[in-house]
Formats: structure tokens, sequence, C-alpha cells
């Protein structure tokens, strides 16, 4: 198992850019790595092969917090970060300072999430989208990266980065993971860490709501029905949406693939959730 390079500056990570060889891939982070993020890894290097870059980035980055929200207490365990990529083949970690990777301080010029960026969670968090599309438009030029992974569970960040990369004319190609679970379910994810022994309990309502979904589609039910089915397997807790889209984010249709998204918040916690389902009968 080699260790992953770590390079801090721009500097640093142009050098080595121009070293490498090959195809460059991208797993954008903002660390307190899990498994979910090493299975990004272990995709980006299946695909690019023992020739290419495999290049993680790790930065909690400020501008996709609103005031309020958990930019300070969100765990920094680059030390940690670095054995997980370690072990999923990760060759180069780019972990900037905010400094570093926005030296004029506040950005003028960002990127604009349109309508699809306005729901969903654009509706709890207005600003979220327009920080997450202009940090990782920089990290798309910064690290050149030719394809990038990121994972379903955010999946409507997914949507818009795709998005984002085609409606620019961006020369990356953005891949979906699925996302990983816990043994009983859950998402995985790095505020799992933040709920505590009774809440990490109660947080298997959201897999539990995600299955009651499926089975409702499976048996033949509309959306409406799914939804109302979802709604009900979540009632002893707070969610914050259940709906169900076209992959695209678009309307639900009557037939074909959907996808069901949801958002609860458990204890402290706000816990995201989706899964693919299929309306009416297959063909």
């Amino acid at each position: 198992m080699n260790s992953p390079r770590v390079v801090a500056t721009r500097a640093e990570l142009v050098a080595e850019l121009e070293r490498a060889t090959g195809v460059r891939a991208v797993v954008p982070t903002m660390g307190a790595l899990h498994d979910g993020h090493a299975q990004l890894i272990r995709s980006a290097r299946d695909t690019v092969g023992e020739s290419g870059l495999v290049i993680v980035t790790v930065f909690v980055n400020p501008t996709q917090f609103a005031a309020g929200e958990d930019f300070d207490r969100y765990p920094r365990t680059l030390d940690a970060d670095i054995e997980v990529c370690a072990r999923a083949g990760a060759d180069l970690i780019f972990a900037p300072s905010v400094a570093e990777m926005y030296p004029q301080g506040e950005t003028v010029v960002t990127v604009n999430p349109g309508p699809l960026g306005a729901i969903l969670e654009g509706a709890v968090r207005p600003t979220h989208f327009q920080g997450v599309l202009t940090v990782v438009n920089k990290l798309f030029n910064l690290t050149r990266a030719q394809v990038a992974f990121f994972g379903e569970k955010d999946y409507q960040q997914l949507v818009l980065i795709r998005r984002m990369a085609m409606d620019l004319s961006m020369e990356v190609q953005v891949v979906g993971v699925p996302t990983v679970r816990e043994a009983d379910g859950l998402a995985m994810s790095s505020r799992n860490r933040f709920l505590s022994v009774e809440e990490r309990f109660l947080a298997t309502i959201m897999p539990n709501a995600i299955d009651t979904g499926v089975r409702t589609a499976d048996a033949g039910g509309t959306s409406t029905e799914v939804i109302a089915e979802v709604t009900k397997a979540l009632s002893t807790v707070e969610y914050d949406y259940v709906v169900v889209t076209d992959p695209e984010l678009g309307p639900a249709p009557v037939t074909g693939p959907a996808r069901l998204i949801i958002a609860a918040r458990i204890g402290p916690v706000r816990l995201l959730d989706n899964t693919s389902i299929h309306l009416g009968v297959r063909q």
C-alpha cells in the first residue's frame, strides 16, 4: 500500500500534474472520509487503470454553508483521510486552505445553479448549490480532470454537477457511483458521526422508508401513492421533503424510471437518501 502524495498549494498541484501521464480522475470531497468515499476512489482507480492519476480533493468549502450551519464543527480528519485514500488506491491528495482556494476572499463571479438548484435541498438551503457548483468548477479547473466521481447519495448535487459540465461545455465526464450503506441500510455520510446512540438507532427509519417506497412502486403504486407510503413511514421524525421525480429531477413520470428522494432530521442532523424506482408495469 503506497501512501498518496499530499499537496496543499496550486503550485504543488501543477507540478504534480505536469509529471503525470495517463487519464486524470478526481474525487472531490470535504474529508471525513468513509467507505462510501473509498468506493468512489476505487471506481476512479478501476476507470483510469494503473497508468492514470487518481486525485482526491479534501476541502471543507465555506461557501456552501449558510450562517448557522455546521461549517465550524464539520470534522477535519486529514491524517485518517490519507489512510483511507492509501487503502483505496489514490495517487494524490489536494488539501488546500480556504485562502488557497479563495485568494481574493469573497468570490464575485459564481456558478448559478438555475431552477434545478432552487428545489429540494436548494429550497431548504438557498445558497448551497451556488457554493457547491462554484467550488467544483474550480476543482475541475485546478486538477484538469478528465473524469470525476460523485456518490449518488447526494443525488441532486450529482444531477446539477452533470448539468453544469454539459451546459458549460466542460471536458470532464461526471460519473455517479451507487450509495454505499451501513449494515442496517443507513446511507454512509460524514454527518452520521454526529448522531447519538439513540439517534443512530432512530436513523434506520431512513432506509426503511426508502424500502417502503421501492415496495410500493414495485407493487404498481403511482408516484402519489409512493409519496404517501413513504411519508407515513417517516411520521415519527421531522422531514423536509419526500418527492418522486424523473431521473433528471423533472416532474415524476406516470410510468418508467423515477427517483425517490427524501430528507429528514434525526435530532440535530439532516440526513438525505434516495433510490431509483420504476413506476408502472415494466415493459
